[in-house]
């Protein structure tokens, strides 16, 4: 999986006539060899010229890099000059604009001869964009235990149970299964008008009859995230609670139907809002529809009314809509969805009534 995406760099070089590509952004260098690693104030970077690929870490990491990455190493010490261990002459360099930092792009220039720089971002977002069929399976798995979350939570649901009480069901569960290395962000369980906060934090509030319950929540397995949001009624809950519950699902459900290869994003993100809207809860909606997911939970594309891109096969997305009154209570309901050659499949399966 990997040296594929290392020959579409290459490819790159050569159609751009670059003298490499130079990649500091720690979720890229994963993407494109495995080697995942924070590191901090440390130079961690890969070099990808069209004869080989060069990986700068720390020398404390070397033994982790060299377990997942067969290029080149360079591992140096805090007392080294990364840059002077090797010289490279590097006149026009592709970069991740985005990311660079001006300190690190001058010590580039003054180290490796670099007079021009050329950004690959976007090339980066494409290849991140559309994902591999060993890139699917592994989502899949990781929605799969999304669901499994879900239900795990549910199941420890009871008057007077306070929302962190269950987020560590959750987690203390999930966390001990093989492949689970995190939650893809901080899981969230929220009661009642708590959920009326679209991105609110879990507390000592308790559980109640008649509460609305929102579960939004994930996993990172083998390094790929899912990400699932259900609201689920305590008992019974009031008409108001229900409608806006019955709107938001069927709001969900009207942008999932319109995925396939060739429709607009933009046009995603307007059947939800657009129904939202007639129901007269157009100002409860404030964020976008949903987001890409891949080694990260929130990456490409961005599914909003701002993208006026197609989708494409092999595209991996949330949709999420909400509606959160104040007060009252918050409804979100989001699947995780894969874009096939003939229109969609939801990965993620748990019950939204």
């Amino acid at each position: 999986m990997n040296n594929q995406k290392l020959e579409t760099l290459k490819q790159l070089i050569a159609s751009a006539e670059l003298n490499g590509i130079w990649i500091s952004n720690p979720e890229n260098i994963n993407y494109l060899t495995g080697f995942l690693s924070n590191p901090h104030e440390r130079l961690l970077a890969l070099l990808v010229t069209e004869d080989e690929c060069t990986l700068f870490v720390p020398k404390m990491e070397v033994a982790a890099a060299k377990a997942v990455f067969k290029g080149t190493i360079i591992g140096y010490l805090d007392t080294d000059n990364p840059y002077l261990l090797r010289e490279f002459g590097l006149s026009r360099l592709g970069i991740e604009s985005g990311h660079l930092t001006v300190a690190r792009l001058e010590q580039l220039k003054q180290y490796f001869s670099v007079k021009e720089t050329i950004a690959i971002d976007q090339s980066i977002k494409d290849m991140r964009n559309i994902k591999t069929a060993e890139e699917i399976s592994i989502l899949k798995e990781a929605a799969r235990y999304a669901d499994e979350a879900v239900r795990l939570g549910a199941a420890n649901l009871r008057a007077g149970i306070s929302e962190i009480e269950v987020v560590r069901s959750i987690e203390n569960k999930m966390l001990a299964i093989d492949g689970i290395t995190a939650m893809s962000f901080d899981t969230m369980v929220l009661f009642g008008d708590h959920a009326a906060s679209p991105h609110g934090t879990p507390g000592s509030r308790t559980l109640k009859e008649g509460d609305y319950v929102l579960f939004d929540l994930g996993v990172v397995y083998k390094g790929y995230c899912s990400d699932i949001t259900r609201t689920l009624a305590f008992g019974e809950t009031s008409e108001l609670h229900n409608q806006v519950h019955a709107i938001v699902t069927e709001a969900n459900r009207r942008a999932i139907e319109l995925v396939k290869p060739g429709v607009r994003i933009a046009d995603i993100d307007a059947a939800a809002r657009d129904y939202i809207k007639e129901q007269g809860y157009g100002e409860e909606f404030p964020h976008r529809l949903g987001h890409g997911l891949g080694i990260s939970v929130h990456e490409f594309p961005d599914i909003s009314s701002a993208n006026e891109d197609v989708l494409k096969e092999g595209m991996v997305f949330t949709i999420e809509p909400g509606v959160y009154v104040a007060g009252e209570v918050g409804v979100r309901v989001e699947d995780d969805i894969l874009v096939t050659k003939e229109g969609y499949e939801v990965l993620t399966h748990y019950p939204k009534s």
